[in-house]
C-alpha cells in the first residue's frame, strides 16, 4: 500500500492543524491549549476513549478494532511541545508568541497522527486496540517518564510502542531506522568548584578557581580520546564555565556544566566514574575541592529488532524500498521515547523532512509535504502490527 489516498484529501485539513499549533508554541508541560485541541479532536474522530492528563498533560486515545478491541494493545506516540526561540522563519503562521517556537517539528508529529487517529477511527481495518498517546515535555523534562510513571502501559495494556520524528537533510519521502541503539543517553553534568579568593596582585595566596576548571576542562576532553575505544561512540562537552566577576579579583569559586552523551549503557557508567575521578583529582591537585552533580536525564534509545524490522516493512511499503534506510548510523541526539522503549518493545523512526534548516534552528519548519507519508506510516504500521 502506497500513500493513502484518504491523506492526499485530509492533507490541507492536516496542514492547516500544523499551522495552528505552530502559531501558537506552548513549552514543556504547560501543553494546555495543545492537549486540550488534541483531545477535543480525537473525541469528534469518533475515538472509543481519550483520557487526559496522563503524566500531567499528557493524551491518550484508544481506536479499537473491528473486533471490539479485543487483542493487542499497540501505541503511537508523538510530542507536543516547543522550545524557548525566537522564531526567524518569516511564515505567515510564524509563532505569536514572544520568545517560543516550534523549532523541532512537534506541531508536524501532533497534526500527523491526528491525521492517522481520524483515518483508523473510520475504517478500524485492524484487529485489537491502537492508543494514540500525544507527549508533553520530551524537549525538557522528561513528559515520557512522567507519563510511563503515571501508569501509561499499565492502564492502557499497551504491548508495544513506536516514535517518529522528522529528521532535516533526509529527502522527503524517505525513512531510515535501525534495530538496537538508535539515539544516545543525554546526561548533564554539573561542576562546582571551591578555592580561595583574594587580590588578583597576590595570586599565590589564593587558590584561583579558574586555573583548575581549565585544568579540569582540558583534562575531561581526554575521556574519549584515551578513555573510550575507538569503535564506540561518546561526546563528553563542557559548555558552561563561570567564575569571577571584576578583573582585579580572584574568586572563590568557579561552575562548569556540560553533556555527556553515549550509545551504550556500561559505556555511561564508565564516563560519569572517569569524570568523578578526574575532577576530584585535578581539583585536590590544586589545593582546591570540587564537587560533581551527575544527573542521567534521558537513557539510550534502543529499537526492538523485530519491531524496528515491522516498522521497516512499513515505511517500505507506503515510500518503496529504496526510500527505507535499514541500517541507520546511530547519532548522538537523545529521545526521551527511550523511557517508553525501556517499558515497552517498539521502535524508532525517523522520516525525511527535505532541504530544511536543522533542528532547534530559528528559521527551521517542519515540511507539510511529509504530512502524506507519516500518516500513512502510522496507519500502515497500526493495520501490520494488528492484523489477525
Amino acid at each position: 500500500m502506497p500513500i493513502v489516498n484518504r491523506f492526499a484529501a485530509l492533507h490541507d485539513e492536516i496542514a492547516d492543524w500544523r499551522h495552528d499549533l505552530h502559531e501558537n508554541p506552548e513549552l514543556n508541560y504547560e501543553v494546555h491549549r495543545t492537549a486540550g485541541l488534541v483531545a477535543d479532536r480525537l473525541r469528534a474522530f469518533g475515538v472509543d476513549e481519550v483520557a487526559t492528563g496522563i503524566g500531567r498533560t499528557g493524551v491518550v486515545g484508544l481506536i479499537r478494532g473491528r473486533n471490539g478491541g479485543a487483542g493487542k494493545v499497540v501505541g503511537l506516540r508523538a510530542d507536543m511541545d516547543a522550545l524557548p526561540i525566537i522564531e526567524a522563519t518569516g511564515k505567515d503562521y510564524a509563532s505569536k508568541v514572544p520568545g517560543l517556537m516550534h523549532a523541532c517539528g512537534h506541531d508536524g508529529h501532533t497534526s500527523m497522527l491526528l491525521g492517522a487517529a481520524k483515518y483508523l477511527a473510520e475504517t478500524r481495518n485492524f484487529e485489537g486496540t491502537v492508543a494514540v498517546i500525544f507527549q508533553p515535555a520530551e524537549e525538557d523534562g522528561a513528559g515520557g517518564e512522567a507519563m510511563v510513571k503515571d501508569g501509561l502501559m499499565e492502564r492502557f495494556g499497551i504491548e508495544e510502542v513506536y516514535g517518529m520524528h522528522n529528521q532535516p537533510g533526509m529527502p522527503l519521502g524517505t525513512f531510515a531506522i535501525c534495530p538496537g541503539s538508535m539515539l544516545a543517553s543525554a546526561d548533564r553534568v554539573s561542576i562546582t568548584i571551591q578555592g580561595k579568593g583574594g587580590h588578583a596582585s597576590k595570586p599565590h595566596q589564593c587558590v584561583d578557581p579558574l586555573l583548575v576548571g581549565a585544568h579540569i576542562v582540558t583534562a575531561l576532553q581526554g575521556i574519549v580520546a584515551r578513555n573510550v575505544s575507538p569503535l564506540e561512540s561518546a561526546v563528553v562537552s563542557i559548555t558552561v564555565f563561570k567564575a569571577g566577576e571584576v578583573d582585579n579579583v580572584i574568586p572563590h569559586t568557579a561552575f562548569l556544566m556540560g553533556t555527556v552523551r553515549t550509545l551504550d549503557p556500561d559505556l555511561q557508567n564508565r564516563i560519569e566514574a572517569r569524570i568523578r575521578e578526574i575532577v576530584e583529582m585535578t581539583a585536590k591537585a590544586h589545593g582546591a575541592t570540587a564537587e560533581v552533580d551527575y544527573v542521567r536525564d534521558y537513557p539510550v534509545t534502543v529499537n526492538d529488532h523485530d519491531k524496528a524490522m515491522l516498522a521497516a516493512d512499513a515505511a517500505a511499503c507506503v515510500a518503496g524500498e529504496n526510500a527505507v534506510d535499514r541500517a541507520l548510523t546511530p547519532t548522538l541526539g537523545s529521545e526521551d521515547f527511550s523511557f517508553m522503549l525501556n517499558a515497552r518493545p517498539g521502535a524508532m523512526i525517523f522520516i525525511g523532512n527535505g532541504d530544511s534548516q536543522g533542528l532547534h534552528h530559528p528559521e527551521y519548519d517542519f515540511n507539510d509535504e511529509a504530512i502524506p507519508f507519516g500518516c500513512s506510516y502510522w496507519v500502515t504500521l497500526a493495520e501490520r502490527a494488528l492484523r489477525s
